[in-house]
């Protein structure tokens, strides 16, 4: 049997994150899971966690990390025999340890956008909300203007992706995902001391992954981050 893989992206918005795991589930055969997707799911099949989880959707709320959690978790859990990558969880630091504590990380990619990248890719983005399809009108555009693909149906612009709240969006994303970071690149150093001293025949009293978690970080070049998860694979 292969080893199972497990992967996670975060970056900021804008920078490409649906696009991006897309691509790199398609080219090394993971399971793409999107947390969007778990949310409007939830939402459509009227699910306990669903029902809470709408109130805050229709008032462009960002959901609770119990929630979020109570959502995402179950579903992991139904996916133990899969390799896969996650879209959208873990967002923060109490996520990404109720995560840890039910799987264990191969690889977290961290996505790092020049500002005016991020600024001209939010301002040019339309959504379809009933399904999530994003839309960029400079280099992804519908097939017909300000209507989706697939149903015909509208696209909206949300209020919080023109520009001038987008710096105050980044200052948010920033603050909660440098814990999360932070966490994995614990993780993957605490991994490196057990190995050491079970060299040395020491005991470790302490929690560690099964194997180093990659925190991997790039700037705008998606090319690279295929190129280095290839050799983590």
């Amino acid at each position: 049997m292969a080893k199972l893989f497990r992967t996670a992206i975060m970056g900021p918005p804008g920078s490409g994150k649906g696009t991006i795991s897309k691509r790199i589930a398609q080219n090394f055969g993971l399971q793409y899971l999107s947390s969007g997707h778990f949310l409007r799911e939830g939402i459509a099949a009227n699910t306990d966690a669903g029902v809470l989880v709408k109130g805050y959707v229709e008032r462009s709320m960002l959901v609770p990390d119990h929630l979020m959690s109570r959502l995402m978790l179950p579903r992991l859990e139904q996916l133990t025999g899969h390799s896969w990558l996650l879209d959208g969880f873990p967002r923060t630091i109490a996520q990404a340890k109720a995560l840890n504590d039910i799987c264990q990380m191969d690889l977290v990619i961290s996505l790092n956008i020049p500002f005016e990248t991020l600024r001209e890719r939010v301002s040019d983005r339309w959504i379809h909300p009933a399904s999530g399809r994003v839309y960029n009108m400079g280099f992804n555009p519908p097939q017909v203007q300000g209507r989706d693909d697939v149903t015909g149906e509208p696209l909206i612009q949300h209020a919080d992706d023109r520009p001038e709240a987008l710096q105050a969006r980044l200052r948010h994303y920033k603050d909660v995902a440098k814990p999360v970071m932070n966490l994995y690149k614990c993780l993957r150093q605490e991994k490196r001391i057990t190995q050491q001293r079970r060299s040395s025949k020491q005991t470790a009293w302490f929690p560690v992954p099964r194997h180093p978690v990659p925190v991997l970080g790039y700037r705008h070049r998606p090319h690279l981050a295929l190129h280095q998860l290839s050799s983590q694979h």
